[in-house]
């Protein structure tokens, strides 16, 4: 078969051997400083539909793409290498919650243009930066009941979560972000789905884009909610040679930690990301967690001293305070050693 061609993010394997990488925070949380009511997310367009679409974050990408752009600019200025697209829900599986399946392409498309021009503003040679489509878990599991009395029962199938990865996945990629995050996985089933439909579109489109994994440890089992352990689920989508494996989400960098010690130990030839929330939640806090920038950015600081990570960012309650200070705190201090090449390089010949 001929070898596929990279097109974008070319770059990323290399300023990954150089220096830690810092990747932005939390959409939603920035979001909620805004503080947009219903006219907000209905926009003119949208202005008479008869659904309640206040929550459906990416819809903004549409109605008020200048909150959107702010936010990926702040992040930028605060340092980040690469930025996520504003993309989390948008597979016409979950936008079906908001009878708004049909905007779906059009949500992905939109919102890798924003986030491409925000990295394109403040790209510079030294320094160049790199839009990140983002592929959600979805609010549907192939893998988990959703009636306890029928364990049987699915409310989603793979075919389904396939063709909705691969719109999104030929969405995003047209709308020109440079590397492909499948995120927050939760079912390692969705997140198959996801890879495969990436696959497909990479062969049927004749390029390869560089694709980070990032799984979700939901409690102190130390296994996602489908049941994996870090180390099992590595070895179920590492078949898709990623650039970087990760964990993202639900926990605090605290007791995320064993975690990614125990990724970055199986995971000896790949690059090892890492997002967590700030902190437990706290709802008497602005950003509704219990960590400041401080705090976040020192316990980040301890992993790469560590040399666990090549890729550090934020999830749910940072902002681009947390980010910037993260930035500062690992800048002085040397990636993860990772022999890269035969791996990743060898999906450029599958």
């Amino acid at each position: 078969m001929k070898a596929l061609t990279y097109t974008r993010g070319q770059a990323l394997p290399e300023i990954l051997n150089q220096r830690i990488a810092i990747l932005d925070g939390a959409m939603g949380t920035m979001i909620q400083r805004f503080k947009l009511g219903e006219a907000d997310y209905r926009g003119e367009r949208f202005k008479d539909i008869a659904q309640d679409v206040k929550g459906n974050n990416e819809l903004l990408s549409l109605t008020r793409p200048d909150v959107i752009s702010d936010i990926h600019q702040a992040y930028l200025a605060a340092g980040a290498d690469m930025i996520e697209t504003n993309t989390f829900g948008a597979t016409s599986i979950a936008q079906a919650d908001y009878d708004m399946a049909d905007l779906a392409v059009e949500m992905n498309h939109a919102s890798a243009a924003l986030a491409r021009a925000a990295c394109d503003k403040y790209s510079t040679p030294d320094k160049p930066r790199f839009a990140v489509g983002a592929l959600g878990p979805t609010p549907k599991t192939a893998s988990i009941s959703p009636e306890v009395n029928d364990p049987g029962a699915r409310n989603v199938d793979f075919e389904s979560l396939r063709a909705a990865y691969y719109a999104q996945t030929q969405a995003l990629v047209e709308g020109g972000v440079d590397a492909l995050l499948v995120e927050t996985v939760f079912d390692t089933l969705n997140a198959k789905a996801a890879l495969f439909a990436i696959e497909e579109y990479f062969q049927a489109s004749g390029q390869r884009l560089p694709l980070i994994i990032s799984g979700t440890v939901t409690d102190a089992s130390g296994r996602i909610l489908s049941g994996q352990t870090v180390t099992a689920f590595w070895h179920s989508v590492r078949h898709a040679r990623p650039l970087a494996i990760g964990l993202n989400c639900a926990l605090g960098a605290t007791l995320m930690r064993p975690y990614i010690q125990e990724l970055a130990k199986v995971a000896s030839d790949t690059f090892i990301s890492c997002y967590p929330n700030a902190g437990l939640p706290n709802p008497m806090s602005e950003t509704g967690f219990d960590e400041t920038p401080e705090v976040t950015s020192r316990l980040l600081h301890e992993f790469a001293a560590e040399g666990l990570v090549n890729i550090v960012g934020g999830c749910c309650g940072t902002t681009p305070e947390h980010i910037g200070a993260i930035g500062n705190a690992v800048s002085p201090l040397a990636p993860r050693g990772v022999h890269v090449g035969a791996f990743y390089k060898e999906a450029a010949l599958v």
